[in-house]
């Protein structure tokens, strides 16, 4: 069977008539791989094919080692897939592979409805082995980006350098005794040095006079109007240190963008189509580059900082390397961003030529030739190597920044940062300090003026002096009585005078602000709502990264604990077990910020 990668294009054939399995087991799921595989299927690069292909063979070859397997798909049962999975148990990537296994199968014709059923449960967890991933410290996150940085610093200059020198070359404006300049026109214009065309070994042999010249290896001749590999993966680690973006993605930043700032000489913003393909229908997606520096990794010093200098943000940083790339994109035909020449092709069998640098391990080989140091010390006290891994840089982007990235935020605290063994003390710290100084605020700003039941009672007898006591006159109180006057949470006595808006405005702050505002008061029915505020503001604790719900949710928190705090516990268990349908509509909508003005 002949697959062709989206991404790619490359093509890669699968035999299904090498499995080890029954003939009709074979087709069944050679003809489930074709539907896995086609458009639509799920399945659209290399790599996932193959791991769909050797889960597809590794299943076949259990099997047919039972002293009965299966003949038709028929004959495939729950036990099977459970013995699968068991056989598979030493393996850390097990769930994954289980996971292939019913995604491969559930398309396949022929299966019982108890194998089907089977295949809709959910796969176990996966279970990190070792120490887990953990994030670089801020000091190690900077060491990376400052590598990176002085890589590009110096193969800007010296191909801007060498274009400039060729210019005036090619007006006439320079003499080449050596005729280094010629080999620097042929350079640029063909991506590689001069060869003689021989029937045998095609390609391979340079001209007399390159070989002769001194100019240096053909790399270096290369290097002259071009990135090389090292380069290239130095714009790629230096992309994922200032966008927190997956390797896929960032390996695959393509040179067409969209100029969403019109070129009007405001900050330049970039707008590039990206792709991550186990996304599924939400694959496709928009990367923003912005003019706007990225604080975390610049400097100790940012007043040093020039907001102008290219390698500090976002858009400074593609920019370059849509520059640097381009004779590069333009001798392959290619629209990939980060292209860079290899003077060889490792174990891939690609040879020489110009490609995007080789996934994961590009990262680790550029490292190794900066000898990076980690703040870690070895048992002699000096400092170990830091190894640079794509994953870790992402995590500490997300630790640092504490947003999700291509992701949901119960994905970044679940997936990232509950699982991170890093900076964990110090962010724990960090949190601790900010949700005590939002505590600290809370008690510091007004108490909302609650109205009990026992007052609400007594005034119909003596109305006067229960509205003084609460600030307002009997007509007043008499509307807050009827629910004339309620918000959300509360009811509000004059909208028009309120603290957050210019005095005979309405106000348009949003309804959270009551919880301080001098205009709200609090009354009996308005509990169940407050009660089930406050439990949906603990939910989402659980599901957002702990800073940015110290900093959206912890004052009101705080301030619905203490009003909770302040009614009688009978009145709050009742108003938590019977909410209607119409008060859980109304919170919903307010805490999904439905009810705020736009």
């Amino acid at each position: 069977m002949r697959c062709f990668s989206q991404k790619s294009g490359t093509v890669i054939d699968f035999d299904f008539s090498a499995l080890s399995t029954a003939p009709d087991v074979q087709r069944a799921l050679a003809l489930a791989f074709a539907r896995r595989t086609a458009p639509g299927g799920g399945l659209n690069a290399v790599q996932s094919f193959r791991i769909s292909f050797r889960v597809a063979r590794l299943f076949s070859d259990y099997v047919s080692a039972l002293p009965s397997p299966p003949l038709h798909m028929a004959d495939v049962t729950a036990q099977h897939i459970d013995g699968f999975h068991a056989s598979r148990g030493h393996i850390s990537c097990a769930p994954m592979e289980l996971g292939a296994l019913k995604a491969l199968l559930l398309r396949a014709d022929g299966i019982g409805e108890a194998l089907r059923a089977k295949l809709h449960e959910a796969n176990p967890p996966f279970v990190a082995s070792g120490e887990g991933k953990s994030s670089y410290s801020r000091a190690e996150f900077k060491r990376i980006a400052d590598a990176a940085r002085s890589d590009l610093r110096a193969a800007a200059a010296r191909i801007r350098s060498n274009r400039a020198l060729l210019a005036r070359f090619r007006a006439g404006e320079l003499a080449d005794p050596d005729r280094r300049l010629e080999l620097l026109d042929w350079v640029d214009r063909t991506g590689d040095v001069p060869r003689y065309e021989r029937k045998y070994r095609q390609g391979t042999n340079i001209k007399a006079w390159v070989q002769q010249g001194r100019y240096g290896s053909v790399a270096d001749v290369i290097r002259w109007a071009h990135l090389d590999g090292f380069e290239a993966s130095a714009g790629a680690v230096l992309l994922a240190v200032m966008t927190g973006e997956n390797m896929s993605v960032i390996l695959d930043t393509p040179a067409a963008h969209h100029r969403a700032d019109g070129y009007t000489g405001d900050a330049a913003t970039a707008i590039l189509d990206t792709y991550k393909a186990r996304r599924g229908a939400r694959a496709y997606m928009n990367l923003v580059l912005s003019q706007v520096p990225d604080w975390i990794s610049i400097p100790a010093e940012p007043q040093a900082l020039s907001v102008r200098d290219e390698l500090h943000t976002p858009f400074g940083l593609y920019a370059l390397l849509l520059e640097l790339t381009a004779r590069s994109r333009e001798i392959t035909g290619s629209d990939r961003l980060l292209l860079g020449y290899h003077w060889t092709g490792g174990h891939s069998g690609l040879g020489r030529g110009f490609r995007v640098p080789p996934g994961h391990k590009c990262f680790a080989t550029w490292a190794d030739r900066h000898n990076l140091r980690s703040d870690a010390l070895d048992s002699q006290g000096r400092a170990v190597p830091l190894a640079v891994a794509a994953g870790r840089i992402r995590l500490t982007y997300l630790q640092l920044h504490q947003k999700p990235v291509a992701h949901t935020e119960t994905t970044l605290v679940r997936d990232y940062l509950g699982r991170d063994r890093g900076n964990l003390q110090e962010y724990r710290g960090v949190v601790a300090a900010a949700l005590a100084d939002q505590v600290d605020t809370a008690r510091t700003r007004a108490a909302m003026d609650v109205i009990s039941p026992a007052e609400l009672e007594q005034a119909s007898s003596d109305p006067e002096a229960i509205a003084a006591s609460h600030g307002v006159d009997a007509a007043t109180l008499q509307q807050l009585a009827r629910g004339e006057l309620d918000t959300v949470m509360n009811a509000c006595i004059d909208h028009e005078n309120s603290p957050h808006a210019p005095a005979g405005q309405p106000c348009r702050a949003s309804f959270m602000t009551c919880l301080e505002c001098p205009c709200a008061r609090a009354l009996p029915r308005h509990l169940p709502i407050q009660v089930l505020v406050h439990d949906r503001l603990a939910a989402r604790r659980a599901v957002m990264p702990p800073l940015a719900w110290v900093q959206r949710f912890s004052v009101p928190y705080a301030q619905l604990a203490d009003l909770l705090a302040r009614q009688d516990p009978l009145d709050v268990a009742e108003a938590r077990a019977n909410p209607t349908p119409a008060q859980r509509d109304l919170v919903e909508r307010f805490v999904n910020r439905e009810l705020d003005l736009r």
